[in-house]
């Protein structure tokens, strides 16, 4: 799907289109698992399904100090083990837990308004759609 929105701030990096195995912000396409901040985008992951999310990961978006945290879970909205999650809310942490393409427009949203959004976008697999 691809996504418009109005230009906003520079620095507001938007993603402009999403669809199975890719998430595009503005010109760059990144493919697999990619974890967004504002300026700050890494896709060194092995996560493809939610059952592969790490407390590594966890602590890696810990350390990006968000105010709310996007988890999106593929095609399809699933519910991650409570433990998972733990070390967000304890910190204080926003967490919201939706399909992957909800969780990219809800990014476009959040960041435009400025919020401190973090977002764990694992890949819209073929076989889910």
């Amino acid at each position: 799907m691809k996504l418009h929105s109005d230009t906003g701030a520079a620095d507001r990096q938007r993603i402009t289109a999403y669809g199975v195995e890719f998430v595009t912000v503005e010109e760059t396409t990144f493919t697999g698992a990619v974890l967004l901040g504002r300026g700050r985008h890494a896709t060194d992951f092995d996560e493809r399904r939610l059952g592969d999310v790490s407390a590594a990961t966890i602590e890696r978006i810990l350390e990006r100090n968000p105010e709310v945290v996007l988890l999106g879970t593929g095609a399809r909205h699933m519910l991650p083990s409570p433990g998972l999650l733990a070390p967000l809310t304890r910190a204080g942490i926003g967490v919201e837990v939706m399909s992957t393409s909800a969780a990219c427009r809800t990014w476009n949203i959040l960041n435009a308004e400025g919020r401190k959004v973090v977002a764990l976008l694992l890949p819209i697999e073929q076989k889910e759609c």
